[in-house]
């Protein structure tokens, strides 16, 4: 059986980060293992959130990991609070990740802002995680961070497959833009092949909300296919598709709650698409 190693926080409540890669990897017939970096009790959306970091705690775990000789097919990072986790998310590459297939999710900024707590520093230091991976799919807010130019709405193909350079050109081989729209009405994902120099656009029809955790949702079915023996454009459209279904059968639901996507609903609609 295939095995994803992914590290980040997970919300008690809430519809992001492990709460959703867990379930979704789980789902799509690869095992999930994890490195929680944080307890939340829901994710950030809320007012009042309880937060318990666990740092501490990471190091550890690897070492023992270590000692069962435990074997990964892909280890994929997603939300990291601090300059230390993504040291261990550096060392856990290092040390789990020859052969192995690595996606660093560079979650810190969307809508030209950074998250709270979150500073140009760290998304330099983002960008040194970023340089280790095979995959990164930043938003084009996170992308603006990473290369530290002007983040605008207002942009062309030409200018999308520009960033994309930039971005492999930090080290990583192939960089995926999420939430690109070139075509009114329309939301895709944009990637890049460094190494074959080809680029790769795929969009579908624009759901009328957005929803919180969605790229979280992206970013673990982009890395569960690829462990499925999926091609990298094969997975970006399944991501795109379950994404978009996500979203469709939650405004299906006439009281739908605002704080995530009904991504368990969708689940059947993933496990038939990946055939």
């Amino acid at each position: 059986m295939k095995r994803i190693a992914t590290m980040q926080d997970i919300s008690c409540v809430g519809k992001c980060s492990l709460t959703v890669a867990l379930p979704v990897i789980s789902s799509m017939g690869v095992e999930a293992a994890v490195i929680p970096t944080a307890v939340l009790s829901t994710h950030t959306m809320f007012k009042g959130f309880t937060f318990h970091d666990l740092t501490s705690e990471i190091q550890p775990i690897m070492d023992h990991w270590k000692k069962e000789g435990f074997d990964f097919d892909a280890l994929y990072t997603g939300y990291l609070g601090s300059f230390e986790q993504l040291d261990l998310a550096a060392k856990l590459f290092a040390d789990f990740g020859k052969d192995t297939l690595k996606i660093v999710d560079p979650c810190m900024a969307d809508n030209g802002k950074l998250y709270a707590g979150f500073t140009e520093e760290f998304a330099s230091a983002m960008k040194d995680l970023c340089a280790k991976a095979d995959i990164i799919c930043p938003n084009l807010t996170e992308a603006s961070f990473l290369l530290k130019i002007p983040y605008t709405t207002e942009y062309d193909e030409a200018y999308v497959q520009d960033v994309l350079k930039q971005l492999t050109a930090l080290g990583t081989r192939k960089a995926v833009l999420t939430g690109i729209s070139l075509n009114e009405g329309k939301l895709g994902a944009y990637a890049y092949d460094s190494k074959d120099d080809t680029f790769f656009y795929y969009e579908t029809d624009e759901e009328a909300e957005h929803f919180h955790g969605t790229g979280d949702i992206w970013a673990s079915t982009l890395c569960g296919a690829m462990v499925r023996g999926k091609t990298f454009e094969e997975a970006v459209c399944i991501a795109c598709d379950f994404v978009k279904e996500c979203i469709h059968v939650t405004l299906e639901e006439e009281n739908h709650n605002t704080y995530g996507v009904n991504f368990e609903q969708a689940i059947p609609y993933l496990i038939n698409r990946l055939g």
